[in-house]
């Protein structure tokens, strides 16, 4: 039981080095699909190309449409399109709120 308990301790200790935090600015995908978040060229607009779960955006604009709220994102300078903003989450104490937690998506 020791041994168990040294190795998840251990495997904790590594994640967690692993993973460095956000960011300030900084927020990540986060859709609850399971699937590649759309990036547009306008809020609604035609699909430029998808960026994965998990993957650090830099919030460079906000706008609401109605209820709903569009990002204008860019990753590492290169500015991508808009993002619908409820699947991203950010940390707190940055311009944008952060998103409820998504449920994760059926892995089969």
């Amino acid at each position: 039981m020791k041994s168990f308990l040294s190795r998840m301790l251990m495997a904790a200790v590594l994640s967690s080095v692993a993973a460095p935090a956000i960011a300030a600015g900084e927020c990540v995908v986060d859709d609850p699909t399971g699937t590649p978040l759309n990036v547009r060229s306008a809020p609604n607009g035609t699909i430029l190309t998808t960026i994965s779960n998990g993957t650090r955006v830099e919030v460079v604009e906000e706008m609401r449409i109605g209820s709903k709220r569009w990002l204008f994102v860019s990753r590492q300078g290169e500015r991508l399109g808009w993002i619908f903003g409820a699947y991203v989450v950010c940390p707190k104490g940055s311009d944008v709120r952060e998103a409820a937690p998504s449920q994760p998506a059926d892995r089969r």
